[in-house]
């Protein structure tokens, strides 16, 4: 029972080592999941980079860093100028993702923070420049073919920084309140100008409707005229007086007057 002190320190070794031995055997798997890569650092310097799956690392020597190479989403508002001098407020929206085959060289270059390093920066370069060729009428006139000068000068643009451009969206144009009212004024102007139109050829058609049934009742009055006439004048009215005759005489006659016939 004297020598058992003796192997305490042993045991305490061994324990030690044991935990030492697990704990590097444990931290020398890892897991890259679906979507992402890992950049592998030896002594502080990339050494690689995995895609999904089981890998293994040295332990103490090597470690990684989880990269997202999924479609990423980012939104910046760009104050611009107009060629007429408007200032204009646009919001773009954009989805990306890193090229998973350059992430070494993105790392080494700019970073993993490519969002506030790089394209907000070049959305504010690019939207400035392009604002600055249209008026602010025609920037919403041909909202289209802004928001494809922007996407193309965009997609060049980070394709030097090895991030892709998957779609470009412009969600909105701000301009100032007097530049609203200048609109709105205009296009109230506009309708009102379409409404005068719009009751001047109401007006007119009216007239001309009022004209050709004038003309068609007059020609109907001398058609029955002349039929009149051909048939032989107050004869022939009178004949077709007897022929719608009911066959009723009027109740009450004034002296010397021809009784007359109801026609109906």
């Amino acid at each position: 029972m004297s020598n058992l002190p003796q192997f305490k320190p042993k045991f305490i070794a061994y324990g030690i080592a044991a935990i030492i031995g697990f704990s590097a055997l444990n931290s020398s798997f890892y897991t890259v999941k679906s979507g992402t890569k890992s950049i592998v650092f030896t002594f502080g310097n990339i050494s690689s980079v995995e895609g999904e799956g089981l890998h293994m690392k040295i332990p103490f020597i090597q470690s990684t860093q989880v990269v997202d190479i999924r479609t990423q989403k980012t939104t910046s508002p760009s104050d611009a100028g107009t060629k007429d001098l408007q200032q204009v407020t646009a919001q773009v929206a954009l989805n990306y993702h890193l090229n998973d085959n350059k992430l070494k060289e993105i790392y080494s270059k700019t970073g993993l923070d490519v969002n506030e390093k790089i394209i907000e920066p070049r959305i504010q370069e690019i939207v400035k420049s392009v604002a600055a060729k249209y008026t602010a009428e025609q920037l919403l006139i041909q909202r289209e073919a802004v928001k494809n000068e922007i996407s193309s000068l965009l997609k060049i643009n980070l394709s030097s920084y090895n991030i892709i451009l998957e779609d470009v969206q412009i969600t909105n144009f701000k301009f100032s309140k007097a530049f609203n009212d200048a609109i709105e004024a205009k296009q109230t102007s506009v309708q009102q100008a379409l409404k005068a139109e719009n009751d001047l050829q109401r007006i007119r058609i009216e007239a001309e409707q009022k004209i050709a049934m004038a003309r068609a009742e007059a020609e109907s009055i001398r058609i029955q005229s002349e039929a009149i006439k051909a048939q032989g004048g107050v004869e022939y009215v009178q004949l077709k007086a007897i022929e719608k005759w009911d066959g009723n005489l009027p109740t009450t006659m004034a002296g010397g007057v021809t009784p007359f016939i109801n026609i109906k």
